[in-house]
């Protein structure tokens, strides 16, 4: 790519920059493949706008084959930003790069009505800004990849957290009652949770309830009892409720100590326990009350 080739290009830009942008955009809103579920028509042609500035912008730099150049910054910066929208909406990794990539049509278009006495140096402009347009479009795909993942780890992170709750029993008695697979990724946040609360708190006893754990394996088995320890550390005694027959028998099987934690078959089990050793005295009225 010759310097002149890019010149010539950036003067046609700059000089077609309102004839192009339109037809861009209203090229994008007659698209079959716009998702109006997704954009509205205005954040449309305002994304539409501001790419197209800052492209022209960068293209008058004369160089127009490595778009890695501190001259493309802030066409990086705003692909990034767009890219993290369109993930956070919902966008396909492919319907981003295609608002990329469906620019070329309108700069095509200019480019035949602008040279067209002169096929060769159509050709050779119409290779230029392709090649340029298929770089930004990747690069717009690999960055909306990045994203999309990091919006699926943070709702995945979000999902762990609320399925995790610390629940407030009664004054000092905290509970958490677990549902699922406990893996070690989850069993920190239970621990974290649970940690974070009784300092909140300042409650004396906590209950581990894994009457919704499927399975008991030693790695779950000693999830539980770091647990236990870190609690017992931050000066609260924490039972286990939900013990049914066949995780007692799986535990025995598995040689596992749980002698020094305070098990029990139900929650309300736990709970009887838990207020006794608080001596809370609860006890059923005599009377109904009167409605």
């Amino acid at each position: 790519m010759s310097n002149s080739e890019e010149r010539q290009l950036a003067g046609i830009l700059r000089a077609h920059t309102q004839e192009i942008l339109t037809e861009w955009i209203q090229n994008q809103l007659k698209a079959n493949t716009r998702r109006r579920d997704l954009i509205s028509e205005s954040d449309l042609s305002e994304q539409s706008q501001q790419f197209f500035e800052v492209f022209c912008e960068a293209a008058q730099h004369d160089n127009l084959s490595d778009i890695t150049t501190s001259a493309w910054g802030p066409v990086r910066r705003l692909l990034d930003q767009l890219s993290q929208a369109h993930a956070e909406r919902g966008f396909s990794p492919l319907e981003t790069a295609t608002f990329v990539f469906s620019l070329k049509e309108s700069v095509f278009s200019t480019l035949r009505f602008e040279l067209q006495q002169t096929p060769q140096s159509l050709l050779d402009l119409i290779v230029v800004s392709s090649g340029l347009l298929d770089k930004l479009g990747l690069y717009v795909t690999e960055l909306h990849q990045r994203n999309r993942e990091a919006v699926i780890a943070r709702q995945q992170q979000e999902l762990l957290e609320l399925s995790t709750p610390v629940v407030k029993l009664w004054d000092g008695i905290l509970a958490v009652p677990l549902i699922g697979t406990l893996d070690s990724a989850r069993a920190q946040i239970v621990m974290e949770s649970l940690l974070e609360t009784i300092v909140k708190e300042s409650a004396p006893i906590a209950i581990i309830d894994i009457t919704g754990v499927p399975t008991v394996d030693t790695l779950v088995a000693q999830h539980l009892l770091q647990t236990v320890a870190a609690a017992r550390l931050m000066g609260a005694d924490c039972f286990i409720s939900g013990v049914r027959p066949q995780i007692a028998q799986t535990i025995v099987h598995l040689g596992l100590d749980l002698s020094a934690i305070t098990t029990k078959a139900t929650l309300a089990d736990a709970f009887r326990v838990a207020l006794q050793q608080q001596r809370w005295l609860v006890s059923r009225a005599t009377s109904r009350p009167e409605s």
